[in-house]
């Protein structure tokens, strides 16, 4: 690989987990492309990144829509030549009982969280491709390994969905010095863990899991920026669990 400045996309990169691991990627040394609905959040992370806009920048994507990964590579290359790694995070819940999930809403939620990884690896795959280099890094979830339904049936399928597709992308663009790994976060210390398991029952909560604490998005975003970097050629096709001992296989 070039000795050049990486240009990382991240997708549902303006809040989150995905604002965590855009500061990680971009504290690391990469240039960093956030792409969200939300443009006024996107832009405020970009100025706070960096002020004068040489390595941080926003792009409007939804993920539900091929052409627009596309468009954002279109860009991206119209800008600096290339893109070096695509992370896939954008992510859409609605939990619900398994009877009581509107199909409608299943083939939405599915076609967001598993629809937009296709989409993304499809695209960004076929660049890195060509150009022989590339990192792909999709945000899996211990509900796609276990079924948890906390956070929805629809949520869990979607997220067993892309740990397929991660094992598949990663077979076909191996020989072209592309990687594509997963990462699969179980519970974390984020407001959606705290709104689903409420105060007076986290202590039995936390008694479950081996290590007796939530994760952290930051070490996660460090696994991220590992799986981004050059030095991780010998990974790929596989689901790197941070889940504390919660599930192990």
């Amino acid at each position: 690989m070039p000795d050049i400045i990486q240009t990382a996309v991240i997708t549902g990169g303006a809040s989150g987990f995905g604002a965590v691991a855009t500061r990680a990627l971009h504290a690391a040394g990469f240039r960093v492309v956030i792409t969200d609905l939300d443009q006024e959040a996107a832009g405020a992370l970009a100025l706070e990144l960096d002020l004068a806009g040489e390595t941080a920048v926003t792009a409007t994507l939804d993920v539900s829509k091929p052409e627009d990964f596309q468009t954002v590579l279109t860009k991206v290359i119209e800008r600096w030549g290339s893109a070096e790694v695509l992370v896939n995070n954008a992510v859409r819940t609605e939990a619900k009982p398994v009877l009581e999930i509107d199909p409608h809403v299943f083939n939405e939620v599915m076609a967001t969280n598993a629809g937009g990884v296709f989409a993304g690896c499809q695209t960004f795959g076929r660049h890195f491709k060509e150009r022989g280099y590339g990192r792909i890094v999709n945000m899996a979830s211990l509900a796609g390994q276990n079924g948890g339904t906390a956070t929805g049936a629809h949520y869990a399928a979607s997220k067993g969905a892309i740990l397929t597709l991660t094992k598949v992308f990663a077979r076909d663009l191996a020989a072209f010095g592309v990687t594509c790994n997963a990462i699969s976060p179980g519970p974390m210390d984020t407001p959606m863990v705290h709104g689903i398991v409420p105060e007076d029952r986290m202590a039995g909560f936390l008694h479950n899991i081996p290590v007796g604490r939530l994760g952290s998005p930051e070490f996660v975003a460090k696994m991220v920026t590992m799986l981004a970097s050059p030095e991780a050629e010998f990974v790929t096709g596989a689901c790197w669990d941070v889940n504390g001992g919660l599930f192990m296989r």
